[in-house]
């Protein structure tokens, strides 16, 4: 085996180059994410926003839950996914990003079905009914523990849950005493140490954990 490891945004490159792509609205978006918000590295990107939209079409989900709405890319990769009389609920703390994401939301041919709420989340996610099909966290990684605990109760039979950035960069094991890395290291083991569910953790761009129940 050669010592010669390929550079991650290489691997990366690689992987998208190889990915069906995603819609040229979301191209846009991506675009558009970079030019005009901070903090564009929080977009999920075409390989993780392939893999939502398969899994949660393995679901045929009626409800499909997103916390953490940023720039709608990942709300808009998965609501083709949606059965025919599903919508998909995103949440979002950030009206500068809630704005934005509306913006395209209301340019796709399924925004009529996503539906975004203002506020803090975890009023938010109080406020949703069950059964939920498919669940995507990928918000402020100190309330991750907070969230799982919150919507695992609501999960269908057949329900997932896809959560992101739980590699944090490769630091939960290069830099454990990170505090980013301290908090999504709590997170996995939670997540890990959970009865109720069994998980796999991908290691897909920044890491994504997916949970079903046990």
């Amino acid at each position: 085996m050669s010592a010669d490891l390929p550079d991650p945004h290489q691997v990366d490159a690689y992987a998208a180059a190889h990915s069906t792509p995603l819609e040229p609205l979301l191209e846009e978006l991506d675009a558009a994410t970079h030019a005009s918000l901070g903090a564009p590295q929080m977009l999920s990107g075409p390989v993780v926003g392939r893999l939502l939209r398969t899994l949660a079409f393995s679901t045929r989900p009626r409800l499909i839950v997103e916390i953490g709405t940023y720039s709608g890319y990942s709300a808009l990769a998965m609501a083709p996914a949606l059965a025919e009389d599903g919508r998909l609920i995103t949440c979002e703390v950030s009206d500068e990003h809630a704005d934005f994401a509306q913006g395209f939301f209301d340019r796709s041919e399924h925004g009529a079905r996503i539906e975004l709420r203002r506020g803090p989340a975890l009023e938010s996610l109080a406020a949703i009914e069950g059964p939920i099909d498919f669940v995507f966290i990928d918000a402020d990684k100190d309330g991750y523990v907070d969230y799982y605990e919150a919507i695992v109760p609501k999960l269908a039979p057949t329900g997932l849950v896809a959560a992101d950035n739980t590699l944090r960069d490769g630091s939960v094991i290069t830099d454990p005493e990170r505090e980013g890395a301290r908090v999504m290291q709590c997170f996995n083991r939670h997540v890990q140490d959970d009865p109720r569910t069994e998980n796999v953790l991908l290691t897909v761009r920044d890491g994504v954990t997916v949970a079903r129940l046990a």
